[in-house]
């Protein structure tokens, strides 16, 4: 693991030279690549360094980590082009890889916090250095309090394990800590913030209004799934106090996720609207992690990733839209069909991507947590089947309004995409619909 680590430290030098940006891109693509083939084929930790290990789980986030960043570079040529603190953009991501690295492949729930709240700072420099408004300067310090407000009880509750049980390596988390409610909520407390769970969700859809497309895609795509995981790190400590509390998690995050749903059929702006949807998704993944059941954590794991993939190239056809247009509002950006008719496909693809449409990861991941939540409490069915109906209902009324209709302001030109945005949702497109040809062995390995 460190030596993956010390490849992504050593691309920090390469930023002060102007001509860098493809040389840094093809490096980061060729370390992805590098950590494809170091599977893990066990089922406890491996290919341990140090304080960093990974396991099936680690291993499936800091690969989407590391794709999501290449693509994130490759999406802000726009920076590149104007030379806009072109070298100090690739420093911010490379930093922001390499934390995110250290956050999900370490094996100490201290150093695990600590990295957690690292991360914070490059997302908050996206936002505020790269950003579109002066409003990012509230939606950071959203952003900020949020997040920080959440996580300071969680370090409390880190010193009281470290007090139990003597030890906070993740492998030896096991019972044996007094589990009050007040312990229950400080543990949980900052990764529903995270995720977020409807209630306080309120700093996501302000931070990728104002962050560029790169704090987007990087806030869809991977920061949302550090809450999923940091849940998933310490339920084996909240195990037994679990069960009987976790139907309040459950209730409170798919009803939750339902009227975020319906927030969603009332949005004209393209990102807010893509974001709420990100509310509604992760609203069934904390619903089958708090099930606590083999199926429900399976099937959170694996629409976490295929959440990643799709919701980050949404991200990026909005900002394709807006590079034309420059708005996002759906009032503007209308008859996209006629204006970019080979950027209609891939509007469609990942459309029918983000309703869980076959071939994709969101399908399986999907069926899998309907099944586990209809199995864990049959009355769920009631909110699930309205929650999925308004799930396509509200990718369908992005697709129509953004693609159909008249152009705005007579427009009649043909606008064709660049060779480099094809690659770039082909990139997003093609991993999420090819993995699951797999899902039978990443089953059976977790």
């Amino acid at each position: 693991m460190l030596s993956f680590l010390c490849f992504l430290f050593f691309l920090i030098p390469l930023c002060i030279f102007p001509g860098s940006w493809w040389l840094i891109c093809s490096l980061l693509f060729a370390v992805s690549f590098l950590y494809f083939f170091s599977f893990p084929y066990f089922f406890c930790w491996g290919n341990l360094s140090y304080f960093f290990g990974c396991d099936v789980i680690s291993y499936g986030l800091v690969l989407l980590s590391l794709w999501i960043c290449v693509l994130m570079v490759l999406a802000s040529e726009s920076v590149f082009r104007s030379g806009y603190f072109s070298g100090l953009f690739l420093f911010v991501v490379i930093f922001l890889v390499v934390m995110l690295y250290c956050t999900f492949s370490s094996i100490s729930l201290l150093s695990f916090y600590i990295f957690f709240e690292s991360s914070l700072i490059p997302t908050l420099l996206l936002i505020l250095g790269w950003g579109y408004q002066p409003e990012r300067v509230q939606a950071g310090i959203y952003l900020l309090f949020y997040t920080l407000l959440a996580s300071l009880p969680l370090l409390v509750g880190i010193l009281f394990i470290y007090g139990s049980l003597g030890s906070l390596f993740l492998c030896l988390l096991r019972g044996g800590v007094s589990v009050s409610s007040l312990f229950y909520v400080c543990m949980v407390l900052a990764f529903l913030v995270k995720m977020p769970m409807f209630l306080v969700h309120l700093w996501l859809p302000s931070a990728h209004v104002e962050a560029p497309v790169s704090g987007s895609m990087i806030l869809a795509g991977v920061l949302l799934k550090l809450g999923g995981y940091g849940l998933l790190r310490v339920f084996p400590v909240l195990f037994s106090f679990g069960f009987s509390i976790g139907l309040v998690w459950v209730i409170l995050s798919l009803v939750g996720g339902l009227l975020v749903s319906l927030f969603c059929m009332r949005q004209t702006d393209l990102k807010s609207l893509i974001a709420y949807s990100s509310v509604a998704h992760m609203s069934m993944v904390i619903g089958g992690i708090m099930t606590m059941s083999y199926w429900g954590v399976c099937s959170s794991f694996a629409l976490m990733i295929a959440h990643g993939l799709c919701s980050s190239g949404l991200f990026c056809l909005s900002n394709i839209s807006y590079e034309r247009f420059g708005s996002r509002s759906l009032l503007i950006n209308k008859g996209l069909v006629n204006l970019m008719p080979s950027m209609a496909m891939w509007w469609f693809l990942l459309s029918a991507c983000n309703m869980a449409a076959p071939p994709s990861l969101n399908l399986l991941g999907e069926i899998g947590l309907l099944s586990g939540l209809v199995s864990w409490s049959w009355y769920l069915m009631f909110v699930l089947v309205f929650l999925s109906f308004f799930g396509a209902a509200y990718t369908l009324y992005m697709y129509s309004y953004s693609q159909h209709g008249a152009l705005f302001s007579g427009l009649y030109s043909c606008s064709l995409g660049y060779v480099r945005e094809f690659a770039l949702l082909f990139l997003h497109w093609f991993p999420l619909n090819l993995v699951i040809l797999s899902v039978d062995l990443s089953v059976f390995w977790m």
